[in-house]
């Protein structure tokens, strides 16, 4: 380790330490790692498929699937590269890349939980007008102004970063490349990554949060004024698994925030563990969670396994 060390600095590489002190165990660490990718894989292909092909009506819950698929492959070859290969050291600008997709993608799984909110309050307060607001050219002009917004706010990061000399040490904390983390290497002043980094969050995640908050404002007191209960019981179950999105993204970010500014004195392992949680948990859960509660989607992935499954018993016959 020393000797990756040490190359690591004349090359101006960085160094990924993955979980420093249980390098032996890596192997092992790297089973459920694998497991866990795999499946996200494969839950967001299906929940892809089946809305390509029968429901082409859930435009966010695919765009979802995409941004967790994305923010799972940008962080899956630098992971197991380092408990499979031990490949430790990766290039500044492959590092400065990597750090462009997270926090974009990141950005882009924000709003597209603000437009999923915007959804139910328009099928909530506004049904009549459903089909006049949310138009599919209005859908895809929301999709595009997602993207555009986080990926020109996250744009500046790695030239922000390109400008620092790294003269204390280029070994990160973690199996892949963040700005927080990056930025505390920097020899020099790191005041206005500080601040462009507040900013961009305030802009985007704290925006968003706001106005989530504000329109479930709106859909509780809609929802209360139903007379019949049952319809009530009806109009919320429509956002419980939107509820369990919001809430499986911005706890995990909240926490990994706290821990990194107020948890110095925590073990290594839990600013570890947390990472991951805020990377890997919303894109393991939230196919699940809309499965199970969208009756349409769920009835669908059946179908698709009754038809595999049909399949393979003509064959064997």
């Amino acid at each position: 380790m020393a000797n990756l060390y040490k190359s690591s600095l004349q090359r101006a590489t960085f160094f990924l330490t993955g979980f420093q002190g249980l390098e032996g165990l890596h192997g092992w660490i790297s089973i459920p790692f694998c497991f866990i990718y795999l499946t996200v894989i494969l839950e967001n292909l299906t929940i892809l498929h089946v809305i390509r092909t029968d429901e082409p009506m859930y435009y966010f819950l695919g765009m979802l699937g995409l941004t967790d698929l994305g923010l799972c492959l940008s962080t899956q070859p630098t992971v197991l590269g380092i408990f499979w290969f031990d490949a430790r050291e990766i290039g500044i600008s492959a590092c400065f890349t990597q750090l462009f997709f997270i926090h974009t993608l990141s950005l882009v799984e924000s709003s597209v939980l603000l437009s999923m909110s915007i959804d139910r309050y328009v099928a909530i307060c506004n049904p009549l007008c459903y089909s006049t607001v949310l138009t599919p050219v209005r859908i895809v002009k929301m999709r595009l102004s997602s993207v555009l917004r986080s990926a020109l706010l996250i744009l500046p990061l790695p030239f922000l970063l390109k400008r620092f000399q790294y003269c204390r040490s280029h070994v990160l904390a973690h199996a892949y490349c963040l700005h927080l983390e990056i930025m505390k290497l920097a020899c020099s002043g790191i005041t206005v990554n500080h601040i462009y980094g507040l900013f961009v969050v305030a802009c985007t995640v704290g925006m968003d949060s706001l106005l989530i908050f504000l329109s479930y404002s709106v859909i509780l007191r809609t929802v209360l004024s139903i007379a019949s209960r049952q319809e009530q019981l009806q109009a919320l179950n429509t956002c419980v698994s939107h509820i369990c999105a919001v809430l499986l993204f911005y706890i995990p970010m909240i926490g990994l925030s706290l821990v990194h500014r107020f948890g110095e004195h925590l073990p290594r392992i839990v600013h570890l563990l947390m990472s991951y949680v805020y990377l890997l948990v919303p894109p393991l859960m939230n196919p699940i969670v809309y499965s199970i509660k969208t009756k349409q989607i769920c009835q669908c992935i059946i179908k698709k396994f009754q038809f595999i499954k049909s399949l393979r018993c003509f064959w064997k016959d």
